[in-house]
């Protein structure tokens, strides 16, 4: 099934949670902080209240980055 361009738009626009991210790449919490902490975890949005997010579109390039160096 093929996705309307407004889906797609706003799927791509999308933010994760650092938990809903965790769940999607199978990793722990502690395994995305380590990432992050070495600078090698996709790019994320700090909220004014400290949480962070992570756009659809940064992750998916992130994986494709992590794709090309394997």
């Amino acid at each position: 099934m093929r996705r309307s361009p407004i889906t797609a738009a706003r799927r791509s626009e999308e933010k994760l949670t650092v938990d809903e991210l965790c769940d999607e790449l199978r990793i722990s919490r502690s395994t995305f902080y380590d990432w992050r902490q070495k600078g090698r975890a996709p790019q994320c949005v700090k909220l004014p209240n400290g949480s962070l997010r992570v756009r659809r579109s940064d992750l998916e390039n992130w994986l494709i980055d992590c794709e090309a160096a394997a």
